[in-house]
């Protein structure tokens, strides 16, 4: 049966429930779980040419953030951060230029649900004017609103990442029908979607994972893939502890076997040889400045990966690396 639906996936049919499900049963490091993993591998150079791509994030502030979601270092409710900082335009400009130098193949700009939008569109067109013009901006934001998708259009985004999380409306006070109108507003003003089944903790059921994985798939992205949850010290969350590496690698060939061909790009979070190598993720990231997933107001020399680091754990999964702009996110 396993068998039979690895073959179904590499030949570019799409997955059922049901069939995505038992790819999520299979028992780690059984034989077909290496399998499983394997035809991830393959399907993903596929997918992709071949080529792998850096991608790089750069967070513009942190603070308590009233969204309250619970594995957020940001959430007011965790007090992590109680006072709000923002890096000045001065230095996200410098920041964003030095990925460009280091050849980051897209550039990301996240900020907390709590910023001011319209301060992000405003820092966002200076970023723009710094850089070249062929470079790829995606922004990491709030929930969006048509017009909201738009002003980031003008701003030079070519796409924006947004996720259904797990846990969404339970562990977060967001709706997932909030989280998908964002994607859907977004992508009618002509953006581009980059998506993820995260922030996947051990206490996540395969029901669960089924669900966020099928929703990615429906959201028609660009790239896809699965993101572990790092526990924060302190907070509810951090009891469950964090997923290995290992089990990962699994979930995240499934989620490449459960999509399909269109979608060249296939991410994992925080970068890792065994998720790039085995579960065949393509796209890591770099990161600078804020970070949900770290204590301090700037990631940088911390959890935050360089490009030449992202570059490295690529080359030891043995993938060739794109040099220059985003194949991934290309706008058509």
């Amino acid at each position: 049966m396993i068998n039979e639906i690895i073959r179904k996936s590499s030949d570019g049919a799409e997955l059922s429930e049901e069939e995505i499900t038992l790819l999520f049963k299979v028992p780690l490091f059984s034989w077909e779980s290496f399998l499983i993993q394997a035809a991830a591998r393959e399907k993903s150079e596929r997918a992709s040419g071949g080529l792998a791509e850096v991608h790089a994030q750069f967070g513009l502030n942190a603070g308590p953030c009233t969204r309250n979601c619970l594995f957020c270092a940001f959430a007011e409710c965790n007090g992590v951060f109680t006072e709000n900082t923002e890096l000045p335009v001065e230095e996200a400009v410098f920041r964003t230029r030095r990925f460009e130098e280091d050849g980051a193949s897209a550039i990301f700009i996240m900020s907390t649900a709590h910023y001011p939008f319209e301060r992000f569109v405003e820092v966002s067109r200076e970023i723009r004017k710094s850089l070249k013009k062929e470079t790829v901006l995606f922004a990491n934001v709030g929930d969006l609103t048509a017009a909201k998708a738009v002003q980031l259009k003008d701003a030079g985004y070519a796409g924006i990442y947004h996720v259904v999380r797990m846990g969404e409306g339970r562990d977060t006070p967001i709706s997932p029908e909030t989280r998908q109108q964002t994607i859907r507003n977004a992508a009618e003003a002509g953006l581009l979607i980059g998506t993820c089944v995260e922030p996947v903790g051990p206490e996540h059921t395969v029901e669960e994972l089924v669900e966020k994985t099928i929703l990615t798939r429906e959201a028609r992205p660009v790239f896809s893939g699965a993101m572990r949850r790092v526990p924060i010290p302190g907070t509810a969350k951090a009891q469950f502890g964090m997923v290995s590496d290992a089990r990962m690698a699994h979930i995240l060939a499934v989620v490449r076997l459960a999509l399909g061909y269109e979608v060249p790009g296939h991410c994992t979070h925080e970068p890792g040889v065994m998720a790039a190598a085995s579960g065949g993720a393509n796209l890591v990231w770099a990161e600078t400045g804020s970070n949900p997933r770290d204590t301090e107001s700037d990631t940088e020399g911390r959890r935050g990966r360089t490009v030449s680091d992202c570059r490295n754990i690529l080359e030891e999964a043995e993938w060739n690396i794109l040099n220059g702009p985003s194949r991934f996110c290309t706008v058509t």
